[in-house]
């Protein structure tokens, strides 16, 4: 599939390994990195992007800002925008970069779309390739629309089975993690295949999709179908063209995972690469849940949370963070958000939260937190904590109890 999408986007018979330059269908810059990107646009001399309609930017990391200088570099990126006349602006509030580009439409099969932001490949999911790049990348791309990419290898990941009750994507995500291992897939893309994958929702094809730079990827990709399409309805900012790897395809390594008799997994500190299955680390003290993330703040996994969380209390302090408006105001629609307010939770705004160690939630020396989020690395959300990755659901379970807990126990 990667060769196809390069193959359009360069012009040419992009082969594995093969360096090409392509053009770029659509190119994304948070407040994080966008900052660094325009930086590099106006050292080189440049006064016009090459298409203000196919960038877009969302403020999600620092949201609302959280110092003086943020408030600043904020401000100077609103100016930029305005004057370039970029339509695609989400401001603070409008939710993260990965769930907004998606929802907006921007996300399309056979598109190549690049965010300067490690887990762009999130946009795998709808059968394109999406990839991050560094923020000087991208100002190369807001100068010319096309950047130079090394085709990558390809890894086929096949998942069978039916998932077991609170058993989620976040589980089968981490244990192909757990197989592949931290540089499995380096500067490999994956392409994911197998009836577990057929029968997931759209947002658990996200968060499959969102962690493929976990084990090196440089894209996760699931092949367009009828879900992706009926999503796509009225959304799609434009015509696409779905691309699937031919029936006889090669590829450099074939993962199997078994995920009828998956048990729901954990990330240990510090990588994310250190999965076990739950009771491994059961009754592991915990000081903060947190529900959110690009990975799984969309709707359906407040819903498992609330289902778990209806008519009790939290044990510890329990931060919930919508994705993107559209989650949240579907989740005070339903009775979700209701429900985690009721049962003791925090309600964030719209954004990263905590994730990165910037805003909201960061957790102190020696706290252990577990988390919905991506990534687990030492100091990330805060100096001297311990973060233990989860699904919504072995999260909410783990609020209740203020250990670390098996949701299907609960």
């Amino acid at each position: 599939m990667s060769e196809k999408i390069f193959s359009r986007a360069s012009g040419k018979d992009a082969k594995a390994n093969e360096f090409i330059m392509a053009n770029v269908d659509y190119a994304m810059a948070h407040d994080g990195t966008s900052v660094l990107a325009v930086r590099s646009f106006k050292k080189m001399g440049l006064e016009k992007v090459w298409d203000p309609k196919r960038i877009v930017i969302p403020f999600d990391h620092l949201t609302p800002a959280n110092t003086e200088t943020t408030a600043a570099l904020h401000h100077d990126i609103r100016e930029w925008i305005a004057e370039q006349g970029i339509p695609n602006f989400f401001d603070v509030g409008e939710g993260i970069c990965h769930q907004v580009l998606p929802e907006n439409g921007f996300a399309m099969p056979g598109k190549l779309v690049v965010g300067a932001d490690s887990h762009s490949c999130t946009y795998g999911a709808f059968g394109a390739f999406g990839t991050g790049v560094g923020a000087t990348d991208m100002s190369e791309i807001f100068a010319a629309g096309k950047l130079w990419f090394k085709v990558p290898e390809t890894i086929k990941v096949t998942a069978r089975g039916k998932l077991g009750k609170h058993v989620l994507a976040k589980d089968v995500t981490l244990k192909t993690i757990g197989t592949v291992g931290a540089a499995g897939a380096t500067y490999k893309a994956a392409e994911f295949y197998g009836d577990t994958i057929t029968d997931l929702s759209i947002s658990g094809r996200m968060t499959l999709c969102n962690m493929a730079i976990e084990m090196g990827g440089k894209a996760g990709i699931v092949p367009p179908d009828k879900k992706t399409f009926d999503f796509l309805e009225g959304r799609a900012v434009e015509d696409y063209e779905p691309v699937y790897a031919d029936e006889d395809a090669e590829y450099c390594a074939e993962y199997d995972i078994d995920a009828a008799n998956l048990e729901p997994q954990v990330a240990r500190p510090h990588q994310v690469d250190n999965v076990c299955d739950v009771m491994e680390v059961a009754s592991t003290k915990v000081d903060q849940v947190f529900i959110g993330t690009c990975t799984n703040g969309r709707l359906e996994d407040l819903e498992v949370a609330a289902e778990i969380l209806k008519g009790e209390k939290v044990a510890v302090r329990t931060l919930v963070i919508p994705a993107s408006r559209s989650v949240m105001i579907e989740a005070i629609r339903n009775g979700t958000a209701e429900t985690l307010l009721e049962a003791g939770a925090t309600l964030g705004t719209p954004g990263c939260g905590p994730c990165l160690g910037g805003h909201m939630g960061v957790i102190g020396e020696g706290e252990v937190c577990i988390s919905t989020a991506n990534r687990n690395f030492r100091g990330r959300m805060g100096t001297g904590g311990q973060i233990y990755l989860a699904s919504p659901a072995t999260a909410a379970a783990s609020a209740l109890t203020g250990e670390i807990t098996d949701p299907r126990t609960v």
